[in-house]
């Protein structure tokens, strides 16, 4: 989830360094002008992206790693809950294998402020995010039980998903607020609910580090999500290090013997304060540990697709093509979004060559990228 960013609305527009401006191999020959979208006078050449898009997606493993479709959350305390929607059928028909279906953690004490950003506003009774835990994760589970989401515990499952042509889940926490300091909670949470994608963090400094939102209070990464990360890497559980500020990654990076995943952000020049976007620097800590980058694609930085794929081939141009995923954070999103169905995930990777990736590229960013750090990480 996201807070509207204060950065300034040009950082969406980019410019695509010459060695971008032409396919590789498969689809050669096709100009691009700088990303920019065909037109109808560029029908032919339309249907060849198209085509390849589609095959792209038939040979690749996608995984949005950042999502929480189906409308999987659970509502704040006191409002009434939205029932669920439909999740398979729209992966199925736009060839989406898996997503990281994740519950929030911190959703009773963060509301919306005066100034229209979302932020903790009150601390919670010892207990409440660990009871809401368990109310979030058997939500997400009914989801997955009613729409037939096969569940991913390791590489070899969601490898078998894709060639069963059954969407897939992995279950995911987007804070690791509900251990409120107990590290038991998270073997727990492995083994009760098949948790394999843990964020740290969200919107409130909760016992594990800073956020990006939010004043400082640890310096970064406490002792406590140092413990974290390490049993992480032993149960075979992803760290999500999204929402976390720079100082906490720059820990997270030394600690961590597997690769970080930062799943829902995208790359700013200069980010502001209380913004969710991130420098260069911070994409190459990520990149430097093997790991991702999830580029999202809310409206306010991406206006359509077209520049949603430019906004991660400039992530790409920063961190490598094989650091970079796809982080819809869908219905997550404060905003409207670029990518608001799976059904659109060949328009995506059309508009992803059409900018200048090959084939092979598009297919890591959709998910291959993703099923490195996951088969490095998951048990």
């Amino acid at each position: 989830m996201l807070v509207p960013c204060m950065d300034h609305p040009g950082t969406a527009v980019m410019h695509i360094p010459p060695r971008r401006r032409f396919l590789a191999a498969g689809i050669a020959g096709l100009a691009l002008s700088a990303g920019r979208p065909l037109t109808a006078a560029e029908p032919a050449a339309a249907d060849r992206y198209r085509a390849a898009a589609l095959q792209v997606v038939r040979d690749a493993i996608s995984v949005d790693i950042h999502s929480h479709a189906g409308r999987v959350l659970l509502a704040r305390p006191g409002q009434p809950q939205r029932p669920l929607e439909a999740l398979a059928e729209p992966m199925r028909q736009g060839g989406q294998t898996a997503i990281c279906l994740s519950m929030v953690a911190d959703t009773p004490v963060v509301g919306v402020t005066a100034d229209r950003r979302l932020a903790a506003h009150r601390e919670p009774e010892p207990g409440e995010l660990h009871a809401w835990s368990g109310q979030a994760f058997a939500r997400l589970r009914v989801l997955m039980r009613e729409q037939g989401l096969a569940q991913v515990t390791g590489a070899a499952a969601l490898r078998a998903a894709k060639a069963a042509g059954q969407p897939a889940a992995i279950v995911a926490a987007e804070g690791a607020d509900f251990l409120e300091g107990a590290i038991g909670r998270l073997e727990e949470a492995h083994a009760a609910y098949g948790l394999r994608h843990l964020q740290l963090t969200h919107y409130r400094v909760n016992e594990l580090g800073d956020i990006q939102t939010e004043p400082p209070v640890h310096g970064g990464l406490t002792a406590f999500g140092v413990e974290v990360i390490r049993r992480c890497n032993r149960l075979g559980i992803v760290v999500d290090i999204a929402h976390g500020t720079l100082d906490l990654v720059k820990k997270a990076a030394e600690v961590s013997d597997r690769p970080l995943v930062l799943s829902h952000t995208s790359l700013s020049e200069r980010p502001q304060p209380r913004s969710r976007r991130i420098g260069r620097e911070h994409a190459r800590i990520v990149a430097g540990t093997g790991g991702v980058i999830g580029v999202w694609p809310p409206s306010l930085h991406f206006a359509d697709l077209p520049a949603y794929a430019r906004g991660i081939a400039r992530m790409a141009e920063v961190a490598g093509a094989e650091h970079v995923g796809i982080g819809s954070d869908m219905l997550g999103l404060l905003s409207a979004s670029a990518f608001p169905s799976y059904r659109r995930l060949p328009d995506l990777v059309a508009h992803l060559l059409e900018t200048g990736f090959s084939p092979e590229e598009a297919g890591k960013i959709i998910g291959g990228n993703y099923l490195r750090v996951f088969e490095r990480t998951a048990t």
